[in-house]
């Protein structure tokens, strides 16, 4: 057999050198100035349309001068440059649409986050100031429906950019083997030519769903194959895997999964058929990625890259199975060898921001991000996560203009326009974060923008507006605490105490360690008299958050009421050291005081509150009697003739006169 293949590659030679030989006695007796000029022409015109881009037209042209005269050196080398060019235009193209939604993952619950920050250090208008801090509960609540929807993007734009970038790698993969095939013999080449057609009309049927027909067509290209020829084999059995494994993750479901194990095992038989092919191993790293293995993804892939280095999609899967097993300093060299193969493949620059942020460089995550703007300056997520930065660095109008970016290139990107909203909303600007919460729920009617909708409108003291929204948000997601309160606090501030009531016990009832629910029911129920119950919500507050503010301050109210002024002075003291400059509560623990018959704290206490709020009336008077009844006269004297100095149109002025004529 080896001398029989000799014979016809030695004959195949000699039918080689007659072509040759005619066309050159051809170019001899038919005038070899004219020939030569027409050749001139072609390799110009060739490089006319290299240089416009047009490379596939050049190669035709340049083939068909090599198919004359296959010797032909400058023709060659043209043809090598065009490819080189075409491979490198092919890639640039793969980068504009490539997936421009990866990673990441906690983008919008990570702004609701810092919204509920600051929400809850500025009380809402209304019954309580504490509802604003329901937020950060809501955007975690939330957290899981964000990610879905966030990856969903992320896996449809992957999927776009992987489609082109191997339809692209088909083409430069078609056009190697049909120049290696130039270099057979006739009968060799016809065996390849028909293996090729069955692999390419088994993808084909693959491609369209017929599962059926396109195994029978590898089955019989593999039958096929043939021998000795394992480097040819090898490639053929990987574009069969890779063929495979691209149907199975369009087809769920029991073909998709049979297609899933054909390309496994066809990309390790392509494995032993050719150790030096990167093609099935960088199958493998994806499908064993997808499958979470992600150990065995990475071993793959780093063996596909140390193949090809050049090839940037290698590295860049490579980064995000490193990401994935939190190997962030690998993902990061993985994700810049990406974009050093390719500069103009804007994902890598955007996940290498990514890793960045995970690695805490807020600074080289922002450079990042820029740079894959710079590639591709419509890039709409890369601008939304430059406004992140730029917000959590304080740089709201940077952030501004950055979110504006995001939501001009995606129009219909609602997380960008919630994440705008927090901002405005963080800088106070609650009448912008409205519309834009507006404009998002008209993208998607969903249950976490109604709720900030309704926080911002309570902002805006729109109770009876906010209430719509609060009713939707808690209708969509009706076991989400911060929801229901919030709705209490729209409906109390729409005069709706019976609807309100029922939502902050639904609130507390979701929640046991929810204190603010609990305090806006104590404090309805002290308001109403009922005294006990709103000691026993108070009391429940309390637990759950002992440095509430609120909590201590009702409770100092409800103990008074009580008679338990004991109790009463220690929750006023506790809710003045959490707010020291705060006059009502200075005013009642001075009152407390007076009555647990604490004279000396109680005088001290009026003292302490006229220094800090000189017009508070009622403390002048209420001190002079408390030193006339301590037995100093000249300092009752003296305190009350200075209320009447000070405010002579004082309401209680009759009495006032009277303490004095009296001392």
């Amino acid at each position: 057999m080896e001398k029989r293949n000799k014979a016809l590659l030695l004959a195949g030679i000699g039918v080689l050198v007659l072509i040759a030989v005619g066309v050159g006695l051809f170019f001899a007796f038919s005038g070899g100035g004219a020939a030569d000029k027409t050749r001139r022409n072609v390799l110009i015109l060739a490089r006319d349309y290299m240089d416009k881009g047009s490379y596939d037209r050049a190669l035709d042209l340049l083939d068909k001068l090599l198919i004359e005269n296959a010797a032909d050196e400058e023709a060659r080398a043209l043809r090598d440059e065009a490819v080189d060019a075409q491979k490198r235009g092919q890639e640039d193209a793969a980068a504009a649409a490539a997936k421009a939604e990866e990673s990441g993952q906690k983008a919008l619950a990570q702004s609701l986050d810092k919204l509920g920050q600051k929400l809850a250090k500025t009380p809402v208008p209304g019954p309580s100031p504490g509802a604003a801090a329901a937020n950060a509960a809501a955007a975690a609540a939330q957290k899981a429906q964000v990610e879905a929807e966030a990856e969903a993007r992320a896996k449809k734009a992957e999927e776009e950019s992987r489609r082109k970038a191997e339809a692209e790698a088909e083409a430069a993969r078609k056009r190697a083997e049909a120049e290696d095939l130039a270099k057979k013999s006739r009968e060799l080449q016809d065996k390849m030519r028909a293996v090729s057609e069955l692999v390419d009309r088994g993808r084909k049927a693959v491609d369209s769903g017929d599962f059926a027909a396109g195994g029978k067509l590898f089955d019989e290209a593999k039958g096929k194959l043939p021998e000795g020829e394992d480097k040819f084999a090898g490639q053929k059995l990987a574009e069969m895997a890779d063929s495979l494994y691209g149907a199975s993750r369009k087809n769920p479901g029991p073909d998709g999964d049979q297609a899933l194990k054909d390309s496994i095992q066809t990309a390790r038989d392509a494995k032993k058929k050719d150790a030096a092919n990167p093609l099935p191993f960088y199958t493998l790293g994806k499908i064993n990625a997808d499958l979470n293995q992600t150990d065995n993804a990475i071993a793959e892939l780093k063996e596909a890259t140390r193949l090809d280095p050049k090839n940037y999609l290698y590295s860049y899967e490579l980064g995000k199975a490193y990401f994935k097993a939190r190997r962030y300093e690998d993902a990061r060299q993985a994700f810049e060898a990406a974009g050093t193969a390719n500069p103009k493949f804007e994902p890598a620059f955007f996940n290498l921001g990514v890793t960045w942020k995970a690695l805490g460089d807020q600074g080289k995550a922002l450079d990042a991000f820029k740079r894959s703007t710079q590639v591709k300056p419509d890039y709409g997520r890369a601008w939304q996560e430059i406004g992140k930065i730029q917000a959590a660095r304080g740089e709201r109008g940077p952030a501004v203009e950055s979110y504006r970016k995001a939501i001009q290139f995606e129009p219909d990107n609602a997380q960008a326009m919630r994440e705008l909203a927090v901002v405005y909303a963080d800088g106070g600007a609650y009448k912008e974060a409205e519309g834009l919460f507006t404009r998002a729920l008209g993208v998607k009617d969903d249950a976490l923008t109604n709720y900030n909708m309704a926080t911002v409108k309570l902002k805006l003291g729109k109770d009876a507006e906010a209430l719509r929204f609060a009713e939707k948000a808690a209708t969509l997601s009706p076991t989400t605490a911060s929801f229901q309160y919030t709705l209490g606090l729209a409906a109390e501030g729409a005069g709706k105490a019976d609807a309100a009531i029922a939502a902050y016990a639904e609130a507390a009832r979701l929640d046991r360690k929810y204190a603010e629910p609990r305090i806006n029911l104590g404090r309805i129920y002290l308001e109403s008299g009922f005294v006990d119950k709103a000691l026993a919500s108070l009391d429940e507050a309390y637990k759950a958050d002992p440095r509430s503010f609120e909590a201590n301050n009702n409770l100092g109210n409800a103990y008074g009421k009580k008679g338990l002024f004991e109790k009463s002075v220690f929750h006023y003291e506790a809710a003045l050291a959490l707010a020291p400059r705060d006059a009502t509560v200075r005013l009642n623990l001075a009152r407390a005081y007076v009555s647990a018959d604490q004279r000396e704290k109680a005088r001290d206490g009026y003292v302490e509150l006229l220094k800090l709020a000189p017009q508070e009336w009622d403390a002048y008077f209420e001190l002079g009697k408390l030193l006339a009844a301590m037995g100093d006269s000249a300092g009752a004297k003296k305190t009350l003739a200075d209320l009447l100095a000070k405010k002579p149109d004082y309401p209680k002025k009759s009495e006032v006169e009277k303490m004095l004529a009296g001392l």
